[in-house]
């Protein structure tokens, strides 16, 4: 049995829906990962999705590159890029080589979907599929891009499993510390090479800190100054890259990997220094930390050079007497970060003191920040006379009887290292270093 149409029985036909036309992004990626080198470059993408665009007279207004990894959530500008040109209706489609172009994390697939649902984004077309916004075809777009994620997530895992074993062999799994070469032969990947070069270097380094006592940063000068020492990229080795490599025990024959895990192996590469040796440093430098942590002096980090502005640091020197007693000498000098060939001169902590008693003279009252620790002090000392004497007591002193500027000047004479440094942090100026004089420099 046939039924009437709407035109038989006269009524007005049912307005057709009008297909709104697709404008795409074609997007190529290419990852940095190691497992897709061998996926099309860039350039063949484009060049085969420009071919299936003029075979089905597809248009096309942009076209965007990244080379980036689409493992991790909202990584990619590029990407992020075009869901935001989308969303201002710039282009309704996008032409990509295969799924997983376009994501292999749930984060960026499911912004990829919402975009369907909410239907801004018409069509997704790859080499040999197309993907519109119907339930089955966004299904099958989701499984795609699960599957992908699913291949990211099982790679991992053997990756790790395939890095555990080499370390279990005594393999170093990664890229050779200073000191060692990688080898090129695939038959011996891992297998590391003394590197003939650096490694005596490496050695010295040790043996200078166990021995002769060396600290890191005098490693550091005479690495960059007396030998020119280069690493593998051909830079110098920075202060931290020194420190770096006298903590590493890889250099005696074992390691830890991952980076504090907890997991240790015994390598089977040739070490570079004896355990003894890598001890006695460890012991050095130890000790050397714990003295310059604890040993505090009271003007370091307050001044700065002014020859090359560096800060100006502090040691310490004893001088024994003819008595047996032993005098106590306190020196301060440019510190050379900045410049290793500084010629800015010492001064004693004494003479240092003198220079500062004539900056308080000419600094504005106001600027020493002292006033309201003087108060304190008074009330304390006048709350202490109470007690001792009873309220009554007749010596009292007020506060307006003690002179700012002379309290500053026996701090520095009299005062602990807190006082002192306490002192000279309240000043607004800085203070500049130069040739046994110091000068205040206006900020």
């Amino acid at each position: 049995m046939s039924y009437p149409n709407a035109s038989q029985l006269g009524l007005p036909a049912q307005a057709q829906p009008v297909a709104i036309p697709v404008r795409y992004c074609l997007y190529a990626r290419k990852s940095t990962e190691s497992e897709e080198r061998q996926v099309l470059s860039i350039d063949s993408q484009i060049k085969e999705m420009m071919q299936l665009a003029e075979r089905e007279n597809l248009e096309i207004v942009e076209i965007k590159r990244e080379s980036h990894s689409a493992k991790e959530t909202g990584q990619r500008p590029v990407f992020n890029e075009i869901v935001e040109e989308i969303k201002s209706g710039k282009f309704n489609g996008i032409m990509t080589w295969a799924p997983d172009r376009i994501s292999r994390n749930a984060g960026d697939l499911g912004k990829i979907v919402d975009l369907m649902d909410a239907k801004l984004l018409q069509e997704i077309r790859t080499y040999g599929q197309r993907f519109t916004n119907s339930p089955n075809e966004k299904f099958l777009l989701m499984i795609l891009g699960s599957q992908a994620k699913l291949e990211n997530d099982n790679r991992g895992i053997n990756v790790k499993r395939g890095l555990r074993a080499r370390c279990e062999m005594g393999l170093w799994p990664t890229v050779a510390p200073l000191g060692y070469l990688n080898q090129k032969h695939m038959d011996k990947k891992c297998q590391l090479l003394l590197d003939p070069q650096r490694a005596p270097i490496i050695k010295k380094i040790f043996e200078k800190v166990a021995y002769e006592h060396y600290s890191g940063r005098k490693i550091y000068h005479w690495l960059r100054f007396e030998l020119n020492f280069y690493t593998r990229g051909n830079k110098p080795l920075t202060l931290a890259g020194v420190y770096r490599t006298l903590d590493n025990p890889f250099y005696y024959g074992v390691f830890e990997y991952p980076a504090k895990s907890g997991n240790w192996y015994t390598g089977k590469h040739d070490p570079i220094i004896t355990q003894e040796v890598f001890e006695k440093a460890q012991a050095w430098l130890k000790r050397d930390k714990i003295v310059r942590e604890n040993k505090e002096f009271a003007f370091t980090k307050l001044f700065t050079c002014g020859y090359c502005g560096s800060g100006i640091s502090a040691e310490e020197k004893y001088k024994q007497l003819k008595d047996g007693t032993h005098a106590r000498y306190i020196y301060y000098s440019c510190s050379r970060a900045r410049d290793r060939h500084c010629k800015n001169k010492y001064i004693r902590e004494e003479e240092l003191i003198e220079e500062l008693l004539k900056i308080i003279d000419k600094v504005d009252i106001n600027e020493l920040g002292m006033r309201q620790k003087l108060e304190d002090e008074i009330r304390r000392f006048n709350k202490l006379q109470k007690v001792v004497n009873g309220k009554s007591g007749q010596n009292l002193v007020e506060e307006n009887e003690v002179d700012i500027r002379q309290y500053a000047k026996y701090l520095f004479k009299e005062g602990s290292v807190s006082d002192k440094r306490e002192l000279l942090a309240n000043l607004r100026s800085r203070l500049n270093y130069k040739d046994k004089k110091i000068t205040l420099i206006e900020e």
